[in-house]
């Protein structure tokens, strides 16, 4: 069994280095403004991925606006799972999610990039909005974070430009089937009045006003003439990823009583089948292979980076090699799993250029090798969720029992043999999208 002594090495300087390096990329105003931002160019050093797809137009569509025209409802989603249950002798799909913490778009175009990689090789993903990202500085004094001062944010906040962008690229992504789950606000990490600190009535306060943002984003902007969100948000949000890893307890009370249905902050997870806490969904950062060493560590791009240069500006000679190791470590875990007990794996990742981009290439790489595999279906986590609370609760238990990296004695034929008979296939089928 791989040691597991550095697992959270990556969270040691992530505690350091949080308001240098972690999830501050998206903000335009942090660019202008002097506030800790991540690399902005080494564009050469970035592969030229499928090239951006269009966005789609809600004009297109008929649709219901909500409130200030911001968001609007247009049906239900695209793209989605049509969730059937396990029968016996069936062995599971493989679940991969990728998510992405603090999305939004700005010079680096990363959002659409990836959008892009996710339509041709039919992976949807888990797109975690920071509310502020929607909200321009001219503004800033309408959030108000619990336990620090108004207008205050530890990444910053948007440009109108910047607002726009992203919402473009939010619409985009809900209508390919993506989801749009929270990053909450501020990120506000540590001992010091962080998200950690907070109590589930302080997390459902910055969560409500994480929503706000994204329901009021043309009346803060002043951009009457936009296309809305082709979604309302407020119904739409089932889970998020809180900052740093920091505070889950908390957050899964405030979670219950929000109506969420997963939370993804845990951290420290291994590769087996997920549990509840609470009656929500636990679906953590799990521990993964670094090659070349004997311990383990988060499937998150900052813990590789943690780990590798302990800076997003690292010896440019020694990019490659990281980049190399981390998707190295991305497919070992993989790997596990698919011939193994076929658990989810869980990857986390931000919208930087941090080491020149190394990063990035490493999980679109990923994408590209193992999602149009045999078996494989690349989901959101709340379309594992869908198929999770579809399965016969005894099913899961069993799922449970195996440990990482192993499958059933004698083979999945006979592993679920006991098992209720379903008239209905493993696989689930996603819709097709329009």
């Amino acid at each position: 069994m791989r040691a597991r002594r550095n697992v959270t090495a990556g969270l040691a300087v992530m505690a350091v280095l949080a308001t240098l390096a972690n999830c501050t990329g998206n903000s335009h105003d942090s660019q202008r403004s002097g506030n800790p931002g991540q690399p902005r160019t080494d564009r050469d050093a970035q592969r030229n991925g499928p090239a951006a797809p269009k966005h789609p137009k809600l004009s297109g569509k008929q649709g219901r606006l909500i409130g200030d025209g911001s968001t609007s409802y247009t049906g239900p989603q695209p793209g989605q799972l049509r969730p059937r249950r396990l029968k016996p002798g069936d062995k599971p799909p493989q679940f991969v999610v990728f998510s992405w913490d603090g999305a939004g778009q700005d010079g680096q175009k990363l959002f659409s990039r990836f959008r892009a990689v996710g339509k041709k090789y039919d992976a949807t993903m888990t797109y975690f909005l920071s509310g502020v990202y929607m909200l321009p500085a001219k503004k800033r004094d309408l959030y108000d974070p619990p336990r620090h001062s108004r207008g205050s944010s530890a990444i910053g906040f948007n440009d109108i430009k910047g607002v726009k962008d992203t919402v473009e690229q939010l619409g985009a992504a809900w209508l390919e089937g993506n989801e749009i789950g929270t990053h909450f606000n501020g990120h506000f990490c540590g001992p010091d009045d962080g998200v950690g600190t907070w109590s589930p009535k302080e997390w459902i306060d910055e969560t409500r006003q994480a929503v706000s943002f994204v329901k009021h984003w043309k009346t803060n902007t002043g951009q009457r003439d936009g296309e809305p969100l082709p979604f309302d948000y407020g119904k739409e949000l089932v889970g998020g990823r809180a900052p740093c890893l920091e505070g889950q307890k908390n957050l899964i009370k405030a979670g219950k009583k929000m109506g969420f249905r997963y939370d993804a902050s845990s951290v420290g997870g291994r590769q087996v089948w997920p549990k509840k806490i609470h009656g929500i969904w636990d679906f953590p950062l799990q521990e993964i292979p670094v090659p070349g060493h004997s311990f383990e560590t988060l499937s998150m791009d900052y813990n590789f980076l943690a780990n590798q240069s302990g800076t997003t500006k690292g010896d440019p000679s020694k990019r490659a090699a990281w980049g190399k190791q981390m998707r190295g470590g991305l497919r070992a875990a993989f790997r596990r799993a698919y011939k193994g007990n076929r658990a989810p794996l869980f990857i986390g990742n931000h919208f930087e250029s941090w080491n020149g981009g190394t990063y990035m290439n490493a999980v679109e790489d990923t994408i590209k090798k193992v999602c149009p595999k045999k078996g494989v279906r690349c989901v959101s986590f709340k379309q594992l969720a869908d198929w999770l609370d579809a399965q016969d609760p005894g099913v899961l238990r069993r799922l449970r029992k195996l440990d990482v990296g192993k499958r059933p004695k004698g083979g999945w034929a006979g592993f679920l043999a006991a098992e209720p008979a379903s008239t209905h296939s493993a696989l689930p089928v996603k819709r097709k999208r329009k």
